[in-house]
Formats: C-alpha cells, structure tokens, sequence
C-alpha cells in the first residue's frame, strides 16, 4: 500500500516539476509593440555549442556533446501575439506591420544561415479539427506573406499547425496568448 500511494506522489510531483520547467523555459509572448528586429534576433539566434577539444566533426554527429558548453536557454524560439481576426487565417494592418520587422531579423547577419518554423496555435474555442485546420493556416498565411511580400526563401519556413496543443495561459483558455505564432529556429 505505501508503494503504491509513494508511486502515486512521485508521478504526481514529477507531473507538477516538468509543468514548472516548461513553464519557466516557455519564451514571453511578444505583443505588437514589443515585436523589434533586435529582440527577434535575440530570441531567434542560436548559439552552436563548442567543443573543448578541436572543432565540428564532418561525420560523426554525437547526440550528447558532455565537453561542450551550452546554447542560452531558450534560444531559438519566439512567441508573438500575430492577430486574426475570429475565424480567419487573414492577417491584419497590425500584424502586417509587425510581419514586416520579422523579416527584417530574419534578413539580418545573425540569422540569415538559419531556416525556421513557424506554428500557429489556437485557443480551444471550436472543435479540434477546426482548430487544427486554423492554426495550420494562420501558420501558412504568416509563410506566404513573408515570401512574397519581403523575399524570404521559402525554403528557410515551414508551416506547422499546432492546434490548441500547447496552450501558454491553461487557466484561461481563450487568452490571446493562446491564438500566437510561434517562429522556431531549425537546427543546421
């Protein structure tokens, strides 16, 4: 019986610790105003570890460099509140503008060797197919827009729908933060 209530308290604390990480680790949502080129850059940049003794390797690729000092944590991600209007995957003035300043970071120096994913998320407002199919368009749409209007490589994005899958705000579940597009740094 103690075994069994000890599993139980365990899994449960194991559960509420991997929640406190993620949630600590998870990038701030960048609003309109908060959306510069630098703070893009910043967020989006990846740091390739070092190794201690000689370079990169040409084909040996390990999976854990134990001699190599670490990426910033939570490099490579950032999450932006890009409005839409309910039900759409049309971009509005507002995330146009702000559409246009990622371009710009992802045009710079510090992250033109990179390519990136862009997920759009939903709130669970409507069925889960439906907001599937939404988010996956709203990511499209995101793509699209930064290929034809600022030139950016399609190869470099790709459109990833999350659903309502990784919710930031699960206490209030149609928060804004929770309709975002998130741009994730591919590694090389």
């Amino acid at each position: 019986m103690k075994i069994t209530y000890l599993r139980a308290a365990t899994a449960v604390l194991t559960l509420c610790l991997g929640a406190l990480v993620h949630a600590q680790s998870a990038p701030p949502v960048l609003k309109m105003n908060q959306v510069t080129e630098q703070a893009l850059v910043d967020a989006l940049a990846i740091d390739e570890p070092v190794l201690e003794e000689g370079g990169k390797t040409r084909s040996i690729r390990p999976t854990a460099r134990s001699n190599a000092t670490p990426a910033r944590a939570g490099a490579g991600k950032s999450n932006l509140l890009i409005t839409f209007n309910t039900g759409s995957a049309d971009l509005t003035t507002e995330s146009k503008q702000a559409l246009g300043t990622v371009a710009k970071a992802l045009q710079s120096d510090k992250l033109a060797g990179f390519a990136f994913s862009v997920e759009g998320h939903a709130d669970p407002r409507g069925g889960v197919e439906l907001n599937q199919r939404l988010s996956e368009a709203r990511a499209k749409s995101v793509v699209e827009y930064l290929v034809a209007s600022y030139g950016i490589l399609p190869e470099r994005l790709s459109a990833v729908g999350k659903g309502t899958s990784e919710p930031l705000n699960t206490e209030r579940p149609d928060a804004p933060e929770n309709r975002r597009v998130t741009i994730v740094t591919k590694r090389p």
